[in-house]
């Protein structure tokens, strides 16, 4: 991970990520027979982070 963020032109510390990356939560919402997923919003580094690295972030609501 070091290394592409590196390469993206990102310099991060450790406590910032992890911060970041923590917070970032997603929880299942159901109720008959219907549910939905939904997260937090990416603060911080977290976007960053998954570009870097080549991770999609999942849409703030979605059907799971």
């Amino acid at each position: 991970m070091d290394s592409r963020l590196e390469k993206a032109g990102h310099s991060f510390e450790w406590p910032d990520i992890k911060q970041d990356l923590e917070a970032l939560q997603e929880i299942t919402i159901a109720e008959q027979n219907k549910s939905l997923a939904v997260r937090t919003e990416c603060i911080g580094t977290c976007g960053k982070i998954f570009q870097a690295v080549g991770v999609a972030i999942p849409p703030t609501i979605r059907e799971p």
